[in-house]
């Protein structure tokens, strides 16, 4: 089902990509989804052009660190700025970075404020100098990822084709949901599709995907290549089950469970702090325990709050799943 995948001057074996996740899209869930799901490349969190500028110039943000193992690395940028992202894309570009990203489809009310993220749709003309800034500093491929009109009556879809057609963009990534929509509504496919016949460069679908089922329906639109995102979470093994040509056996409850200790162990070395992965484990422990029913989820995951050490994870685990 997967195919080769052309953007800019990068080629990939595979055209299903791991897209950024706030709070979860560091190195070490990076490396899991690398190791187990095989991507084309993965994302890190969305960064503010402001953090990477004012950041030390002698330690690198966690965000843009990497570990081995780990594939190809996007960076996605949060700015409004044309000469502080001409700078972040420098910075990123010299960390290591493989492609760049410009997110305008961020529906938080903070980043809407400062004029960034999906309110970038509604000012094409600022867009298309933020596309140029980027495009002017680097040679890596550079992509924009966008909301769509969705039910609304914004009617931004085709000023935002027309302004990717005259950027100089590399490809393009949709979400298929307008801003205002939370994940109760269903992915506009045909929003998606008009992109794909109306910009002449490559276009990455995104929304909704979990299964093949899904990705069948995403590839429809005639997309070049789609972006898993969500429910890569507790799944790091996703992609590579989408990409298969025969179905793969889901992990047992006890693989799941170990492979929740070993991101939470992970994290801990990457941070060099128990107390920090513990505090992101809580984010994703419902994820990997998603085999559990009714109460047993509730306590198992009440119990990683309670958690002060990676002992004590290890034994909450071992109660639960009989593994550690």
């Amino acid at each position: 089902m997967a195919k080769a995948l052309v953007l800019g001057n990068k080629s990939f074996s595979t055209n299903i990509i791991q897209g950024p996740l706030a709070g979860i899209s560091s190195a070490p869930f990076r490396a899991l989804v690398s190791h187990y799901g095989r991507p084309a490349f993965s994302y890190t969190e969305m960064i503010s052009c402001k953090t990477l500028i004012h950041h030390p110039k002698h330690s690198l943000p966690h965000f843009l660190r990497k570990m081995p193992g780990e594939g190809p690395l996007g960076v996605q940028l949060s700015g409004t700025c044309p000469k502080e992202l001409a700078l972040a894309v420098k910075i990123a570009e010299d960390s290591g970075a493989d492609l760049i990203d410009l997110n305008c489809g961020c529906p938080v009310k903070k980043i809407r404020r400062r004029g960034a993220g999906s309110a970038l749709l509604a000012e094409p003309g600022k867009l298309h100098q933020l596309i140029a800034a980027m495009k002017n500093n680097t040679s890596l491929p550079v992509s924009i990822k966008i909301r769509i009109d969705g039910n609304e009556d914004d009617n931004l879809n085709q000023k935002i084709a027309e302004t990717v057609n005259n950027s100089g963009l590399d490809f393009l990534i949709v979400h298929g949901r307008h801003w205002q929509e939370d994940y109760t509504v269903p992915c506009h496919y045909d929003q998606i599709r008009f992109f794909v016949e109306n910009i002449t460069l490559p276009v990455i679908g995104n929304g909704d995907i979990a299964c093949q089922n899904s990705l069948k329906k995403m590839l429809a639109t005639g997309c070049s290549g789609v972006m898993v995102s969500r429910a890569s979470v507790g799944q790091p093994w996703l992609i590579r089950q989408l990409t298969a040509d025969t179905s793969l056996a889901e992990p047992t409850p006890e693989e799941s469970a170990r492979i929740f200790c070993l991101h939470t162990l992970l994290l801990a070395r990457f941070h060099r702090s128990e107390q920090s992965a513990l505090l992101q484990a809580r984010r994703f422990s419902k994820y990997y325990a998603r085999h559990l029913q009714g109460e047993d989820l509730h306590f198992f995951c009440q119990g990683v709050i309670a958690c002060r050490t990676l002992s004590q994870l290890k034994t909450l685990t071992k109660k639960y799943f009989g593994v550690i």
